[in-house]
């Protein structure tokens, strides 16, 4: 269950209450004429089941409250009235409910604001696995995995490539661009440090390194990798499945190769350096292609079924 809260300019406020009172996913709509203020509008407020969702939010659209009014959307985390169960979309299996768009896009935007604190994380996710790697320590460089904020920009350049908007997609190339180089810069001055200080770790300095092998030798796996990763982050964002998500940040080797790629560089390692920036693209690339790729496919799945459900 959503709530909804706009507000409506005096002139289209008739329609929009004849427009929400024909469907019958809207419940609890409130009215309170001239209440808005800064600026001045009509309040209208509503409880909106989620499988209605798409529809009202198009025609909300439609009647311009995205330029001229104001709409926002909450999450309602429990509904203590004993009612029946709302019915579900006609052609939905097992139960399932149509994805909320707006809120899926919404959500994203929000993710592809790169602010400082995006590359600070970025910089401190690669020293982290500059570390994991010189000690051979898996558990350190799945911790970068999941410190590092990229996936967020990753999936905004998806959405802009499926969505055709080529102003997200360039802020999230530059942002990914800018943010990596920061990070194997980073690993690159920390690594000289330490092989200057003479504490590279014994069985690092002897080439016994497992995890830099799994990191900077790209395979067919790591395609398959990708992939599916690829795919489960598409699926976890447009069904809020925060776990499903987590799990597509330790999967892939984003941070850790450019990590490796630092240290390559660092102790004058040209082929696993090599290794180690084709690991980043490849990861970087298909988690960018499969993901449009994914928004679009979800997105012709779920509408004829949504079309069905709200005829």
């Amino acid at each position: 269950m959503l709530h909804v809260r706009v507000a409506s300019p005096p002139d289209v406020t008739g329609q929009l209450v004849e427009t929400l009172t024909a469907d019958s996913g809207v419940l609890n709509l409130v009215v309170l004429e001239g209440a808005a203020r800064r600026p001045g509008r009509d309040a209208v407020q509503f409880d909106l089941r989620q499988g209605s969702a798409n529809p009202v939010f198009r025609q909300l659209r439609s009647l311009g409250l995205d330029a001229r009014g104001s709409i926002m959307v909450d999450t309602v985390d429990a509904d203590l009235t004993e009612a029946e169960p709302p019915p579900l979309l006609r052609g939905a299996g097992h139960g399932e409910i149509a994805p909320v768009w707006e809120m899926v896009e919404a959500g994203i935007r929000a993710g592809g604001v790169y602010a400082p604190s995006f590359f600070g994380l970025l910089i401190i996710a690669g020293l982290i696995a500059c570390v994991g790697i010189l000690t051979n320590s898996q558990i350190l460089v799945v911790g970068a995995m999941v410190v590092g904020p990229e996936y967020n920009a990753i999936i905004a350049v998806a959405l802009g490539i499926e969505r055709w908007r080529l102003s997200m997609v360039r802020r999230g190339l530059v942002a990914l661009l800018c943010g990596f180089l920061m990070a194997i810069a980073a690993a690159v001055v920390f690594g000289v440090a330490i092989r200057w200080s003479g504490r590279t770790p014994t069985l690092f300095h002897h080439g016994v390194r497992p995890v830099a092998n799994l990191i900077d030798s790209p395979n067919l796996f790591s395609v398959v990798i990708a992939v599916l990763a690829g795919i489960v982050g598409v699926v976890s964002l447009t069904e809020s499945r925060a776990n499903a998500l987590i799990g597509v940040f330790i999967s892939v080797t984003t941070i850790p190769a450019a990590a490796a790629l630092g240290l390559s560089l660092a102790y004058e390692n040209w082929n696993r350096a090599g290794g180690s920036a084709l690991q980043l693209l490849l990861n970087v690339s298909l988690l960018i292609l499969v993901g449009a790729a994914g928004l679009r496919i979800q997105r012709c799945i779920w509408r004829p079924r949504t079309r069905r459900g709200s005829a």
